[in-house]
């Protein structure tokens, strides 16, 4: 009965690591430019001098081993987000946590539900001209 339980067990875990990523969308306002490098996307707290508005962005994950883990792979989601539309910067609007259900084992007889904590980043994807 107890290697069942392990059995169980061990196939959540590997569905957690499975289905736990770093998602993220984007808004386009503006004008596409062509892709970037997002490891040069900068983050910006405050406004730069000049700069265009190409859209909007938004990354959450629930990977990573601690909550700082999380907000990491979150940054760079948003970050490739961001250098899709060809953003070199990124101009931070909001962060926060979204908490949700995954709900499981139909057909083993047992129902299970684990929260999902997620770290949430969100942020205008510009083009900076000058800082």
């Amino acid at each position: 009965m107890m290697n069942q339980y392990s059995k169980i067990i061990a196939c959540c875990l590997a569905a957690l690591f499975l289905i736990s990523c770093a998602t993220g969308s984007v808004i386009v306002t503006g004008t596409v430019r062509p892709a970037t490098d997002p490891q040069s996307v900068k983050l910006y707290l405050k406004e730069p001098k000049r700069y265009e508005v190409i859209g909007l962005v938004e990354a959450s994950s629930d990977s990573g081993w601690t909550e700082q883990g999380s907000k990491d792979y979150a940054i760079a989601e948003l970050k490739n987000q961001a250098a899709r539309i060809g953003a070199n910067g990124v101009l931070l609007t909001a962060t926060g946590d979204q908490t949700s259900t995954m709900v499981g084992g139909y057909g083993t007889g047992i129902i299970w539900a684990v929260p999902v904590n997620a770290k949430v980043v969100k942020g205008t994807a510009i083009f900076v001209y000058e800082e």
